[in-house]
């Protein structure tokens, strides 16, 4: 190979990885400012404050779209994807854990998909009979195809508080999913098990129980 070539090469390798950190930091920066600009508002659904979130600028969120993580599971490769959404109060009580642990492992990308527009809306009818308010997107049917082995059935209930399944599986909000050579291996909600609100007070110990809980999944990408 010529000098000149050789030159040209590394210079569109520099150029490449420029724009990757470009991408990157954009990224970072979206998420901050998507998740705080929720800080001391009010949730109209049910008048409940969100909880206020401080997140690092420096985070390694990429967001990625349905299609893409089903792309990057079809080229084998190994990663960590988050599933949620700013307003999804349960996503609020653990993404600053999330982050934690991510910053404490070393962790330089997690992979970020917004499910809140992409998943179906179903609903229980007076007869306890299960209908589509809303389809879902094919990349979402897409990846409950890929994530299967992982996922818990998708329940719903009726006035009576009877269980109804919907006879399909459910990415919920919020999930957090190890995948290695394109296989989804370990799935956590990142909740404690002493959380039984999404607005109540974190206490330290749901918090450590909550990082133990992340860490389980996240650890697996240092293997």
């Amino acid at each position: 190979m010529s000098k000149k070539k050789i030159i040209i090469l590394m210079l569109l390798v520099s150029a490449s990885l420029l724009l990757t950190g470009c991408i990157s930091r954009n990224d970072s920066k979206k998420f901050k400012e998507e998740y705080e600009k929720l800080n001391n508002t009010k949730n109209e659904n049910n008048n409940k404050m969100f909880r206020t979130v401080k997140i690092s600028e420096n985070n390694p969120i990429v967001y990625q779209t349905a299609d893409e993580i089903v792309s990057r599971m079809d080229k084998k490769e190994t990663f960590i994807v988050y599933f949620g959404f700013n307003s999804c109060p349960w996503c609020r009580s653990i993404i600053e854990t999330l982050l934690e642990v991510a910053d404490d492992l070393d962790i330089g990308t997690i992979y970020y998909v917004d499910v809140l527009d992409i998943r179906d809306t179903l609903k229980v009818n007076d007869d306890s009979k299960i209908s589509v308010e809303k389809k879902g997107t094919d990349g979402y049917y897409s990846l409950l195809k890929k994530f299967d082995n992982i996922l818990s059935d998708y329940t719903l209930y009726d006035s009576n508080n009877n269980a109804i399944k919907a006879n399909e599986k459910r990415i919920y909000a919020p999930n957090i999913i190890y995948v290695e050579d394109g296989k989804a291996e370990k799935l956590t909600e990142g909740i404690s098990d002493y959380q039984t609100d999404a607005y109540m007070e974190l206490t330290d110990e749901m918090i450590e129980d909550s990082y133990d809980k992340i860490e389980n999944v996240l650890e697996e990408l240092d293997d």
